[in-house]
């Protein structure tokens, strides 16, 4: 008998911690509040100033997804596609040797005869339901 593993579900879902917190938003959420708790203490002030500059996008970071991703994960494609080039030109410098290799390849081709192929008789219908019986039994029945 062969031996079973147990195949892992749902590795694409993240870990939550309470009802629908992940850990990945809980840690971005303490990590927020742990700063704004520090620049309040500095200054209130630049405490409300700081909401706006990194708690907001803390809690966007943390609970926005777009097109089922988490926004990090889209701002990583946008940012990589900014990097890519809008055009891309093949230029290739093609030798004087790789054309008279391509050249004498063509002739070369030409030059040989046309073989005929041989095809096999295909096999009769009894055949195949015999063979389907084989597969479909894992090999246990042997046929004819």
């Amino acid at each position: 008998m062969p031996s079973r593993f147990v195949v892992p579900q749902f590795i694409e879902e993240e870990n939550k911690i309470f009802l629908s917190v992940t850990t990945r938003q809980f840690l971005i959420v303490i990590i927020a509040v742990v700063v704004e708790i520090i620049v309040f203490r500095i200054s209130t002030s630049a405490f409300i100033v700081s909401i706006f500059i990194f708690f907001a996008p803390a809690l966007v970071l943390a609970f926005v997804r777009i097109n089922g991703q988490p926004f990090h994960l889209f701002l990583l494609n946008i940012i990589q596609s900014f990097k890519r080039p809008n055009l891309r030109v093949w230029n290739k410098n093609i030798s004087l040797d790789e054309i008279k290799f391509q050249l004498e390849r063509e002739k070369n081709a030409q030059r040989k005869p046309i073989e005929k192929l041989a095809f096999k008789a295909r096999p009769v219908s009894s055949r195949l339901i015999e063979l389907a019986l084989i597969v479909d039994t894992g090999g246990m029945y042997k046929g004819e």
